[in-house]
């Protein structure tokens, strides 16, 4: 029987002491084997050895599981990302190197407590989408050998699909750590641009590169991301990405945007319009309200990615190499990769003055929806249908992913359901797409829509069932928010209010406060203000609004607050608390206690001549 290899699964057998990291290898190197002698998929380039995971496993000897967020975790790693002592090929022998030290990324998350179980197949230099142009063999698909696993991170998904790590390590700069995420059943997160540092990884376009990361869950995808993000000197495009705000991806309603009809493509898959309609009815139903947008302008963003200087910069990322030893490459890749010779300084800026152009047709639609909602691939085909035609197939895989990373956008890649038998129930999946920073709101819808659509993970005939505590934890995902409660002028509709919207505050929720506060009409105001004191006994619960602001726009309006009220913690009728309006209990003392009132509407609502003033 075969482990669960979910983060949160793995973790609570650590800490029963039902399970080492030590069992664990050993375990997983038996079905290593067992998986290579039922079936030759070309997964690995170097899969680790016994006793070099061993190795790694001992280095947690004594360490507290509670203490480290990925204990014993497994994980692979693709063959373009260093991992210390262990050759790098990028899928192209001649060109190996073996490194002393092994990536940023990877150092990250061996800090954590995480295993490297092996270096993963993948297209040659990162160069496609199909898991195909590999001198290690076609990497087969982990449901259906036949087809492809997609790439260029073929090996990386179908590793933890197969059950073989619990994560595993992809690049993607046009789509390659989401295409093979829908042709296994996974989740594939494509961070923003220098959130994962690059430092250690062979580049393809080094300006659009990111690390990704393939999961069984959108939650253990966060998990990960928790762990290796971080701004790195050594990477020049590495960043620390702003707050991301109001996490929609948890929020009861939404808004996100679906191509027009005209700009939906499925390449002649007859299964791909009641799958995509399939996905946004489900959002529908987790709270989305679908809006209609206009998919050209980044059609046409994605037209560039293979006509302009990301080509030439592929080529620059291996020139001397290449120019070296020609011969040594795969020789779709080698077709690919030589155009770069043929694109001029000219040509170089003409394509990015064309970006520049594109980005600012895209930037409105971000202010009327929250993401945007895309099949991942239109369709799957099968290992021999793109060796007979590996350029036009592989396009066309792409045709939902290219302008992603030109656009520096997030995306994370879902599973949603599996094609019937006239695609050999292949799974299906959509990608949610957000500005730069979006990344935990991201994963909190994927997570959502997740669980309610799809309810095995990877190779479904022995993948974990999802459980919903899978939801990504948003502790190492500041917001930039600050929640503050209101019971009185700055209520929905009274004339205070405005100070909250002006600073493009939100209404969270109407509730009410523990039962433990004194409501008071306090004088000074038009012609009487509230005042909330906690005490000890005889306390009521008092109506609030929960709002939620930029914490760079709170001083300000803390600031506007006159004596006898100011800030303070609120504790609210589900026991948690939040910053809110109190008042000096000395100033209450000489105020009118209105609790019985329930609240601030309440009262005004019984002195009609308040009301109007208030």
């Amino acid at each position: 029987m075969r482990l669960d290899l979910s983060i949160p699964a793995l973790r609570a057998r650590y800490l029963d002491g039902s399970l080492t990291p030590r069992q664990l290898v050993a375990q997983l190197h038996a079905q290593m084997l067992a998986e290579d002698a039922a079936l030759e998929r070309h997964i690995w380039i170097r899969r680790l050895t016994l006793e070099e995971m061993q190795a790694y496993a001992s280095a947690l000897d004594g360490r507290d599981p509670a203490t480290l967020p990925l204990y014993g975790i497994p994980f692979a790693i693709k063959d373009n990302i260093d991992l210390g002592g262990i050759p790098t090929t990028a899928a192209c022998p001649d060109y190996a190197y073996t490194p002393e030290v092994s990536a940023t990324v990877v150092q990250r998350l061996i800090a954590a407590g995480a295993i490297p179980v092996g270096k993963t197949n993948l297209d040659q230099f990162a160069t496609g989408l199909v898991g195909v142009r590999s001198p290690y063999g076609a990497c087969k698909n982990s449901l259906h050998p036949d087809y492809i696993s997609g790439g260029s991170s073929a090996g990386s998904a179908v590793s933890v699909a197969l059950g073989l790590a619990s994560f595993s390590l992809g690049t993607d700069t046009a789509g390659s750590g989401r295409v093979p995420a829908m042709l296994n059943n996974l989740v594939g997160l494509k961070p923003s641009v220098g959130r994962i540092p690059a430092t250690g990884v062979v580049p393809a376009c080094r300006t659009l590169d990111v690390v990704s990361v393939f999961a069984l869950t959108a939650g253990d995808a966060a998990t990960v991301l928790a762990a290796a993000q971080g701004q790195d000197p050594l990477d020049v495009y590495s960043r620390n990405l702003p707050p991301h705000g109001h996490n929609f991806g948890a929020a009861s309603s939404f808004r996100f945007g679906v191509p027009r009809e005209a700009d939906l493509e499925f390449h002649g898959n007859p299964e791909g319009p009641a799958q995509f309609a399939q996905a946004v009815a489900h959002l529908v139903a987790l709270g989305g309200t679908p809006v209609e947008v206009d998919l050209r302008p980044f059609r046409a963003v994605a037209t560039l990615l293979y006509e302009g200087p990301w080509v030439a910069e592929r080529y620059q990322a291996i020139r001397a190499f290449i120019e070296a030893t020609p011969e040594a490459l795969h020789p779709v890749t080698r077709a690919i990769t030589e155009k770069g010779i043929q694109i001029s300084a000219p040509d170089t800026f003409a394509a990015l003055y064309k970006l520049k152009e594109l980005q600012q047709q895209t930037l409105p639609v971000w202010n009327d929806i929250d993401c945007l909602v895309t099949p991942t691939a239109s369709t799957a085909y099968t290992i021999a249908a793109v060796q007979a035609d590996p350029i036009r197939l592989n396009s066309n895989l792409g045709h939902y992913t290219n302008f992603v990373n030109l656009l520096d956008l997030a995306a994370v890649a879902v599973p949603t359901g599996f094609m019937t038998e006239a695609m050999n129930h292949m799974p299906w999946g959509v990608t949610l797409v957000a500005p730069a920073g979006q990344d935990l709101p991201l994963l909190s819808l994927a997570a959502r829509l997740h669980t309610r659509t799809v309810p095995t993970v990877g190779a479904t005939s022995h993948a974990p069932h999802l459980q919903p505590a899978a939801a990504p934890d948003t502790a190492a995902f500041p917001s930039g928010l600050v929640r503050v409660a209101v019971c009185g002028a700055h209520l929905s509709g009274l004339p205070l209010n405005g100070q909250l919207t002006q600073r493009s505050a939100r209404l969270l929720q109407t509730t009410f406060s523990a039962p433990c506060y004194k409501l008071v009409a306090l004088p000074g105001g038009p012609p009487y203000r509230p005042g909330m004191v906690r005490v000890a006994k005889g306390g009521a619960a008092i109506e609030l609004e929960v709002w939620e602001m930029p914490a760079t726009a709170f001083g300000s309006f803390v600031a506007g607050i006159p004596a006898p009220l100011g800030i303070g913690s609120i504790e609210l009728a589900d026991a948690s608390t939040v910053l809110g309006f109190v008042c000096e209990a000395v100033a209450a003392e000489q105020a009118q206690d209105i609790s019985h009132f329930g609240g601030w509407r309440a009262y005004l609502r019984s002195h009609d001549h308040l009301a109007v003033s208030a």
